[in-house]
């Protein structure tokens, strides 16, 4: 019903809510923010600093304590540490700290049909489709197939989501459209397919330009010739004797 945590960013978004997200009436949420709500469960941030201590507790006490102990049990392999840690340390520490619930029945819910776990819990970002069909996002460039161009999404604004299983989808108006890896970046002459053509894979080579050489005064120029060259005199003339 409720996820009860501290004020961490993976949880809170600081800064300005963008305006498409302010015109929708959306709040400013993150990725696991978003996940949570469309779960139907409520978040709820810890404000004092008791609350916000037990976790960073938690976590110096077991590495404090769980590195001791294996070290007291010669653990030195990954292997027999995880060994260690599931059939007695985790034990120990339950049956030391666990406390009954006040309701012990099973408090799970079942998922709505419309809930999709493929699609919450995912990593969505906003994108405009480029003009050939492409929407580019971490330095990568993806492409929406021939077979499922529709009208519409040239220019349209889009979410991308990449999902557990490493896919990528583009969803427009309530449908998904499937994407394809772009291998480099298309021109913008390029067929709508998402994909580069085979050949404009090379770039057209381009002729190189030819240095023009720096022009030196031969030896035999009349310009090398000291008595030919004009100077002009840069004295004052003496204006005490003018009247």
């Amino acid at each position: 019903m409720a996820h009860y945590t501290d004020k961490n960013s993976i949880f809170q978004k600081a800064g300005p809510q963008p305006l498409p997200e302010q015109l929708r009436g959306d709040e400013l949420r993150t990725q696991f923010g978003r996940a949570l709500h469309e779960l139907g469960i409520e978040w709820i941030a810890a404000h004092s600093p008791q609350a916000k201590g037990r976790i960073e507790r938690l976590f110096a006490t077991l590495q404090d304590r769980l590195v001791k102990e294996m070290r007291l049990a010669g653990i030195d392999s990954i292997a027999a540490a995880n060994h260690f840690l599931e059939m007695r340390f985790l034990p120990a520490w339950e049956e030391r700290f666990t406390v009954a619930p006040r309701r012990p029945r099973n408090a799970h819910r079942r998922l709505d049909p419309e809930q999709r776990l493929e699609e919450i819990l995912s990593v969505r970002v906003g994108r405009q489709v480029a003009d050939d069909h492409t929407v580019s996002w971490d330095g990568n460039r993806w492409g929406v197939p021939r077979e499922e161009v529709c009208a519409g999404l040239r220019g349209a604004q889009v979410e991308i989501e990449r999902r557990l299983d490493g896919s990528h989808w583009l969803r427009f108006r309530g449908r998904y459209l499937r994407l394809r890896h772009c291998p480099a970046p298309l021109r913008p002459s390029a067929s709508p397919s998402g994909l580069r053509p085979p050949g404009l894979t090379e770039p057209t080579p381009r002729p190189k330009s030819k240095i023009k050489p720096k022009y030196h005064v031969p030896a035999h120029h009349p310009w090398r010739k000291p008595w030919n060259r004009t100077f002009l005199s840069c004295e004052k003339p003496d204006i005490s004797t003018l009247r």
